[in-house]
């Protein structure tokens, strides 16, 4: 087993606490099922929200799915003249046996266009 950092991210319709919590429930089932991983083989979450999100933190995502015992923390994206807005991030240390080239990142909706390079 290796350390591995998985990337991920979703962008929000609106500033809404249960919309957030939908989307980002999705995007880290997403993550989980797309490398074959279990909550038990996550080492700690960050997640990151654009400032024009304020309605709730992503991590209650993450509790809300029964992630309890696990280090999570929530910051602010930095404000960037153009940026697409509302949008989480998250980046999740995980204990896998997958080599870093199949490490699936997950880029859900309009937010893919934040990483064409990586294949959806």
């Amino acid at each position: 087993m290796a350390v591995r950092a998985v990337r991920g991210a979703v962008q929000l319709e609106r500033d809404e606490a249960g919309h957030m919590r939908e989307q980002v429930e999705e995007l880290l089932t997403t993550v989980l099922e797309r490398n074959g991983l279990v909550p038990d083989d996550l080492i700690s979450i960050w997640f990151t929200a654009t400032p024009d999100l304020h309605s709730d933190f992503p991590a209650v995502a993450a509790r809300r799915l029964g992630i309890v015992d696990v280090p999570l923390i929530c910051a602010q994206e930095i404000d960037v003249e153009g940026a697409m807005p509302r949008v989480v991030r998250l980046l999740a240390h995980v204990d896998t046996a997958l080599p870093k080239s199949r490490i699936a990142h997950v880029y859900l909706g309009a937010a893919a266009a934040l990483r064409k390079d990586i294949a959806q």
